[in-house]
């Protein structure tokens, strides 16, 4: 069986309700989808936790080296929300392991980022796994 999304009312809900957003693999190069994704989601309300060991900051927010990293960062009572990917599908099982140790509540890989395997897993251990989607087209498509 092959992984399905969730439907719209509970992506709707996780976007909803989530505040934090790491983004693994946010480059500071504007041509980038990631940035531009992240920045609009910035502009409606999330606070985005750059994760990339290339780099120290991305528009004025620190970056992060590793998940681990944005996770420890964050103060007594916060949690990151949604893990947004921008890497190559081969990678996603690493992140999902990282993810899972850290017990982290969603997972979203965005647009062309599809691992089968990986996405079930994360799905099989609790998480909500949005993939092949992307995380501004369904803000945006919101009702305020």
């Amino acid at each position: 069986m092959s992984f399905q999304n969730p439907p719209t009312a509970v992506i709707r809900e996780l976007l909803r309700k989530s505040r934090i957003i790491a983004v693994i693999g946010l480059s500071d190069d504007p041509a980038r989808p990631s940035y531009d994704v992240s920045r609009t989601m910035r502009d409606y309300g999330y606070r985005i936790l750059p994760v990339n060991p290339k780099l120290a900051e991305w528009e004025a927010l620190p970056a992060y080296p590793t998940l681990q990293a944005a996770a420890a960062a964050l103060g007594p009572g916060e949690r990151i929300d949604i893990v947004n990917v921008f890497r190559r599908p081969a990678q996603v099982g690493d992140v999902v392991e990282q993810c899972l140790q850290l017990g982290l509540p969603a997972l979203w890989l965005q647009l062309g980022v599809i691992n089968e395997a990986a996405a079930r897993r994360a799905a099989d251990a609790g998480m909500t796994v949005i993939m092949d989607r992307c995380i501004y087209v369904d803000r945006a498509a919101m009702p305020d």
